[in-house]
């Protein structure tokens, strides 16, 4: 499957990491999500509801972002995956980048980051 939606530089907030200075308070983060669906329905009617609303998906994945702490990227990440799969059967697969903007790391780095895929 060629065909994808993109939703690139989701900004969130939640609460993820190891560190005590982490888990004290929420922090931004950056979502990218690809959602492999068949869009030949979508492109013959130019109706929402023959393709994947990439609205739900960008709500399923900030809901996730800004519920549940986890302290590795790897865990949030793959529940991002899991939870972006549920939004709708016709969803193919899906990858997701997790990236940390703000790193509690004593060196100057833009972001950390991990990315997943999943299908089904």
């Amino acid at each position: 499957m060629t065909d994808r939606i993109e939703i690139r530089d989701l900004r969130v907030t939640g609460v993820h990491g190891v560190l005590p200075e982490e888990r004290e308070r929420a922090q931004p983060f950056s979502l990218d999500i690809v959602a492999w669906v068949d869009m030949d329905a979508a492109q013959q009617s130019d109706d929402l509801s023959d393709t994947v609303d990439y609205g739900a998906l960008a709500q399923a994945a900030a809901d996730v972002v800004g519920g549940r702490s986890y302290r590795l990227l790897e865990a949030l990440a793959g529940r991002l995956a899991s939870a972006l799969l549920i939004v709708d059967p016709r969803l193919e697969a899906v990858e997701v980048t997790v990236r940390k903007l703000r790193p509690a790391l004593a060196l100057d780095v833009g972001s950390t980051g991990v990315r997943v895929r999943r299908a089904r």
